[in-house]
C-alpha cells in the first residue's frame, strides 16, 4: 500500500492533464510517463478486485 501511495503521489506531482508539454525536458516527460504508467497499473488493479467483488455478488444473488 505504501507503494500505491508513492506511485499516486509521483503522477500528482510530475502530471497535470491537459499541461502544455513543450515546456517539459525529456527527463520530464519520461517521469511524467513513469509515474503515470504506475497509476495506470494501480487504477487496473483496484478495477480486477471490485470485479471478483462484483462476480461473487452476482453468483450470489442468482442461485
Amino acid at each position: 500500500m505504501f507503494e500505491d501511495n508513492e506511485a499516486m503521489k509521483a503522477a500528482a506531482s510530475v502530471a497535470r492533464l491537459g499541461e502544455d508539454l513543450a515546456r517539459l525536458s525529456v527527463s520530464e516527460l519520461e517521469a511524467r510517463i513513469e509515474a503515470l504508467g504506475q497509476e495506470i497499473t494501480r487504477v487496473e488493479r483496484e478495477l480486477d478486485a471490485r470485479g471478483g467483488v462484483r462476480a461473487a455478488a452476482d453468483a450470489l444473488f442468482r442461485k
